[in-house]
């Protein structure tokens, strides 16, 4: 099953809170496995599109009870990532990807550049300017993007169980690995089981680090994230954990932390 809420199908840009007062913004790019249905699914049965080549499980439900216990807002994408990957730009191969790990996409492939033109309008150009609105309306915005990986990828374990991502600017990441043992038991690694040669850190690249803003991408291991009360307890501890290392920085003085 499509797991999106009713209210939504129509809509390809989920913004949650939108009068959150945090400066901190938090984005979720890879939130839905819903495909439009002029897709056509893609060619694809129900297995792969409820997969995590569709979506990253579990990242949405934690990515909106960390901007509920900050009272931030959410931009996240309503479209699954097959059809247009939000946290790529438009000239990325992978951002309507052919395969992805062992599936192959079958409406991905031979695709013309005036489809992909279409499917950037559609979906990415939506996105992008919607999250580029919610963050010019904040004085000093923190961007916080939200994934979850699986954890097994090609048949390779990962033992990685948050991966703290950056790009040119570490300072928020770096602030958020200096303190990590305080406040998770898990394996914490920088740029896993994803780095920025990997372009997983468009978002990061697009909206913040051009600005001068802090920012930083977090990896969760899905299996990490498979009942509701895994969820809630993650969001909690990276609530937490997230409010500290910006205190540590003592660069913005509106960011609301709640447990």
């Amino acid at each position: 099953m499509h797991q999106l809420d009713s209210a939504l199908k129509n809509n390809h840009v989920i913004v949650v809170n939108p009068e959150g007062h945090s400066s901190v913004v938090i984005v979720c790019e890879h939130a839905s496995n819903r495909i439009p249905a002029s897709y056509n699914d893609l060619g694809l049965n129900g297995d792969v599109l409820d997969s995590h080549a569709a979506w990253d499980p579990g990242a949405m439900p934690v990515a909106k009870d960390i901007a509920h216990r900050m009272n931030a807002t959410l931009v996240a994408s309503g479209v699954s990532r097959l059809v247009y990957d939000c946290n790529r730009p438009p000239e990325a191969k992978d951002a309507m990807p052919a395969k992805s790990e062992v599936f192959i996409i079958p409406g991905n492939t031979n695709l013309t550049s005036t489809q992909r033109e279409d499917r950037t309008t559609e979906i990415y150009e939506p996105f992008r300017s919607s999250l580029a609105d919610v963050i010019a309306a904040k004085p000093t915005p923190i961007i916080v993007t939200i994934h979850s990986f699986t954890p097994v990828y090609d048949g390779q374990r990962r033992s990685v169980e948050i991966g703290v991502l950056h790009d040119a600017d570490e300072r928020l990441a770096n602030a958020m690995l200096d303190i990590a043992p305080s406040f998770l038991s898990h394996n914490v690694q920088r740029n896993a089981p994803y780095g920025p040669e990997h372009g997983v850190t468009h978002t990061l690249k697009e909206h913040a680090i051009g600005a001068g803003y802090l920012n930083v991408m977090l990896e969760v291991r899905n299996d990490l994230l498979q009942s509701q009360a895994q969820q809630n307890a993650m969001a909690e501890a990276i609530t937490q954990w997230l409010c500290a290392a910006i205190a540590d920085l003592n660069v913005v003085e509106d960011v609301q932390c709640q447990a």
